[in-house]
């Protein structure tokens, strides 16, 4: 489906392919989701800001997880669950809310990799050199490492968008559920052999320097419980590095199936579904393993609960 119209603001929303029988049901299991996106990363979020121990660099840098998922799924879902209602004619989007929804979902995919990446150095740190950590560690040190984490994303993010929004479009209709940078330059009759190479650069060197730099430092990890062979620092690592690490491999492996269903048009809508899950299952499953796993949130969590039972 073509359109020869040039640089059109309009654009046609293909979204999610569903029939009238199955519109209130997907439609309710989208909507359940992101509430409980939305209550679990906010809850967890306030439960940090709000209680003094829990106030350390660990959870603070944690913050930056449940806000970025909050971000990333509230540019997606509350459109997602209107164009459901919508007749598939009707699913129109202009070039301006389409062009914020791609760089936001481009940058919470990044800045998910970024933050997981200074939550490793945090780890290292304070397992490999506990002696020095409060020193390391510092108020400075923490907010410098999540704006970086911000910062590098928006850069490279805005590089990435910046090539696309410079093309002219010849076509207006967007085969996807929402708007991201690949959808955006296939709109485009010109050459996008620079757009290609970019984001093939990106995506490699983001994916190389977010494995490499964790795959480091739990080696440097790994080798000095072994050397100490001390049992509480081991059980310490185990319980913080094992939540860590869980997180990250659910966002990897979830980037990784786009990628490889970008490879094969056959499963189009596969991948349609599969780059919503990349939103909605880390979002959700982020808040509780920390929540479950670390046992300092935990039993704050307890406590709040129990004295909320106790008052009436």
């Amino acid at each position: 489906m073509e359109n020869l119209t040039y640089n059109s603001m309009i654009l046609q929303l293909e979204g999610l392919k569903v029939s009238e029988q199955s519109m209130y049901p997907v439609f309710l299991f989208f909507l359940i989701f992101y509430v409980i996106i939305l209550v679990t990363n906010i809850g967890i979020f306030v439960l940090i800001a709000v209680h003094r121990s829990l106030h350390e660099p660990m959870y603070i840098l944690f913050c930056n997880l449940p806000f970025n998922d909050v971000l990333g799924n509230s540019i997606m879902i509350p459109r997602l669950l209107v164009d459901i209602l919508r007749p598939s004619s009707e699913r129109s989007i202009s070039y301006v809310e389409c062009a914020i929804q791609a760089f936001c979902s481009h940058t919470y995919g990044t800045t998910s990799h970024t933050i997981l990446m200074i939550m490793a150095f945090d780890r290292y740190v304070a397992i490999c050199d506990p002696l020095r950590y409060t020193t390391i560690m510092t108020n400075k040190m923490v907010i410098a490492l999540s704006a970086s984490a911000w910062g590098v994303a928006i850069f490279f993010i805005s590089i990435l968008l910046g090539l696309t929004y410079r093309l002219n479009r010849c076509r207006t209709f967007i085969s996807n559920p929402f708007c991201d940078n690949v959808t955006l330059f296939k709109l485009s009759c010109e050459d996008v052999s620079v757009n290609n190479l970019y984001g093939l650069i990106f995506t490699v060197l983001l994916f190389v320097s977010s494995m490499g730099s964790i795959a480091l430092t739990y080696i440097k990890i790994t080798a000095v419980c072994l050397s100490t062979k001390s049992k509480t620092l081991n059980s310490r690592a185990l319980k913080t590095c094992s939540t860590h690490l869980a997180v990250y491999l659910i966002m990897l492996m979830s980037g990784f199936i786009i990628i490889l269903l970008h490879r094969f048009p056959a499963y189009a809508d596969y991948r349609k579904i599969s780059a919503l899950l990349f939103h909605i299952v880390p979002s959700i499953l982020n808040p509780l393993i920390y929540g479950l796993q670390c046992t300092e949130i935990r039993h704050v969590l307890i406590q709040v609960l129990c004295s909320k039972k106790v008052r009436p």
